[in-house]
């Protein structure tokens, strides 16, 4: 089942951590690298996870979050800002590791793409690391493209030569 979440009010904190728990994890160096007890550090990590999409996700204009449910379990997510009308970037696609090389983020990519056909034309703009094999395959298998060979963040207004610059069109 999709879901499409337009409020923090209305999204499972504990569902999306276990998405996200990976990357997390790996976040607790950069952000709390004094840290040595992982638990705590993955703690404040998800605290800070939380505490951005409540203050400014949520808070910006247009933006929706993107959960894919499989028997119960959140197995896949992704950001999706409305950047102007029609005009969507992503990010923060993600699958919950005990999930992963199943399909689960390219049936999420999927059926976002429907869900959004149906409203007519638009064109989706995302940032895919080069060296992230995995999300590349699942991009491309789902019609992305790759534009350009930097990605440009749309959020923060910044280029970056370690992404792909990727984008879906739909007319």
């Amino acid at each position: 089942m999709l879901h499409r979440i337009e409020r923090f009010s209305d999204l499972d904190a504990g569902k999306l951590m276990e998405i996200y728990a990976e990357g997390n994890l790996e976040n607790t160096d950069y952000f709390y690298p004094e840290l040595t007890d992982k638990a705590v550090a993955v703690k404040k990590v998800e605290e800070g996870f939380l505490n951005y999409l409540e203050q400014d996700f949520f808070q910006s204009p247009g933006p929706s979050y993107w959960v894919l449910e499989v028997e119960g379990r959140w197995v896949s997510a992704l950001r999706l800002n409305e950047i102007k009308p029609r005009f969507f970037y992503l990010e923060a696609l993600e699958t919950r590791p005990d999930a992963r090389r199943m399909g689960f983020g390219a049936r999420l990519l999927r059926e976002l793409i429907t869900a959004l056909q149906k409203q007519g034309s638009f064109t989706i703009c995302d940032c895919v690391g080069k060296r992230n094999e995995a999300s590349l395959r699942t991009h491309l298998k789902c019609g992305f493209e790759i534009v350009s060979q930097e990605g440009w963040d749309y959020l923060s207004g910044e280029a970056s030569e370690r992404t792909y610059g990727m984008r879906y069109h739909f007319e």
